[in-house]
């Protein structure tokens, strides 16, 4: 009789268990506060994992802890917008330990009010378009690459409704918030064909603390969780072009058909933002710094 082949031992090692797939990734600058902290707990609610920007970093920490943030899915990076090479290394970064994001959201953002006739306020005029233009190119410009390669990814610019007019003493923040319209739009049809989705966000009003000086009517007012639940509909929608609320957008819209003559009597007598820098009292022609004016990297409200 033929003897029977034993069966083989059992393995004592563990059988493989397969990986859950990482959670989506979102990358968002100007996350210290206001808009962009907003965007970040919301995307966090729907199950996104964190690279949180800022210049402050301490801020981040604190309202991480504040609301109990997962350590495992967040990451803070120290970064200024306005020197590309820091938002740069910020980027890589981030790609090194955390991996190429799924949604990127530059929202970083500064404004004042300007004189054209100070010349501290040419100075003023610099910082708010390195912010708010090339801060917002430069934060999308090291994830274009790795994008292309996978095949997908999302690129949102907060721009601003004031982008669509210009309104007087506001003329820097309403310019850099035009060209964030231009660019993104000019960004849209470049990487169309390489998956990447490129939105336009155009807040109206937004109640953020770098908002508590100005002394004009701010109509149609959002929390900035309002706005960024709505803003992440968009986003998850696919949309390309989105002003956040949309009866803003009708606003801006009839601002623009009206006749420059008719625009121009209904903003005669409308407050002025507020400047960075006003007049020293005992030398009229010198500027020095007030303090009452906001100065954070960090997105604030959009005037329409």
């Amino acid at each position: 009789m033929a003897l029977a082949t034993p069966a083989p031992a059992p393995s004592c090692r563990p059988s493989a268990q397969p990986q859950p797939p990482l959670l989506p990734l979102l990358f968002v600058t100007g996350a210290s506060s206001g808009i962009g902290q907003a965007l970040a707990w919301r995307f966090y609610q729907a199950g996104y994992r964190l690279a949180l920007v800022a210049r402050r970093t301490q801020a981040i920490a604190q309202w991480a802890e504040q609301h109990a943030l997962d350590p495992a899915r967040y990451a803070i990076y120290a970064a200024d917008v306005t020197v590309p090479d820091s938002i740069i290394a910020a980027a890589h970064a981030c790609i090194a330990a955390q991996g190429t994001p799924d949604v990127v959201i530059a929202s970083a953002g500064i404004s004042h009010g300007i004189d054209t006739a100070e010349r501290a306020d040419l100075c003023v005029m610099a910082d708010i378009y390195a912010t708010n233009c090339l801060g917002l190119a430069a934060t999308f410009h090291p994830f274009i690459t790795p994008m292309r390669q996978r095949g997908s990814g999302k690129l949102v610019g907060i721009a601003s409704i004031t982008g669509i007019r210009g309104l007087p003493g506001h003329g820097a923040y309403c310019a850099s918030k035009a060209a964030a319209i231009s660019y993104c739009e000019s960004l849209r049809g470049e990487l169309r064909d390489a998956g990447i989705q490129v939105t336009t966000l155009l807040p109206g009003y937004i109640d953020t603390p770098m908002t508590m000086h100005d002394t004009y009517a701010r109509p149609f007012l959002l929390s900035p969780a309002q706005f960024a639940q709505r803003a992440y509909a968009a986003i998850a929608a696919g949309s390309s072009y989105r002003a956040i609320p949309w009866q803003m957008a009708i606003v801006a819209k009839l601002l623009r058909l009206l006749p420059n003559w008719l625009f121009d009597a209904a903003l005669a007598g409308r407050p002025r933002k507020p400047r960075k820098i006003t007049p020293n009292a005992n030398t009229p022609s010198a500027n020095t710094p007030n303090p009452n004016a906001p100065s954070s990297h960090t997105q604030n409200t959009h005037t329409p």
